[in-house]
């Protein structure tokens, strides 16, 4: 099978549809909804203070999810540059499957309700959690494929364009999660 130009051995697809569906069946054995309380599914929310964020395919912090695609190709490709791409795409699987389940656990959602303007925030459903994962694949297939340059560039367009439209992206959600500033908080609640 070819990925992007590239031999991709069949076990690490399946390796990664495993770890997919495995993560899934986390997110649901710890009571995440399946899908929005609304019993609707967007292909695109876009109301970051609304009970529908993160409940549905993409919204405004799927963008973060690309960037996080971004890194771990990065990081995967300097320490284990001689590992084929596919097992690199699976480690990066595991690890955005890992974040996806520790994101979705009563201790985070708490710290993003105390810590941030996420007041309404109660978890992903699965099938956001999902496509988070999925957002991160399409990144690092798309850093694997792409100059370094553009791959970076990409990444701060998406940053700041995020940041100056919902006032948050995955910069100030990393800083609001583990050292909450109350002045990103207040620029944050407008």
């Amino acid at each position: 099978m070819q990925i992007l130009g590239g031999r991709t051995a069949p076990r690490h697809i399946a390796t990664a549809a495993a770890l997919i569906a495995l993560s899934a069946l986390v997110l649901l054995a710890m009571g995440r909804e399946p899908i929005c309380t609304c019993g609707t599914i967007k292909l695109w929310h876009g109301v970051t203070a609304s009970s529908e964020n993160s409940q549905h395919l993409s919204d405004w912090y799927t963008p973060s999810h690309v960037i996080h695609g971004f890194v771990f190709y990065g990081i995967l490709w300097l320490l284990f540059r001689q590992t084929p791409l596919g097992m690199r795409l699976v480690l990066a699987i595991a690890v955005e499957a890992a974040w996806e389940i520790i994101e979705n656990t009563d201790f985070v959602i708490n710290r993003y309700r105390e810590a941030t303007i996420s007041l309404d925030y109660y978890g992903d459903s699965v099938i956001n959690s999902i496509s988070d994962i999925l957002f991160m694949v399409i990144g690092f297939l798309l850093a694997a494929r792409l100059p370094i340059w553009l791959t970076a560039a990409l990444a701060v367009l998406l940053e700041i364009f995020v940041g100056a439209v919902i006032r948050d992206n995955l910069i100030l959600n990393v800083i609001m999660l583990l050292w909450p500033l109350e002045a990103i908080r207040a620029w944050q609640g407008g």
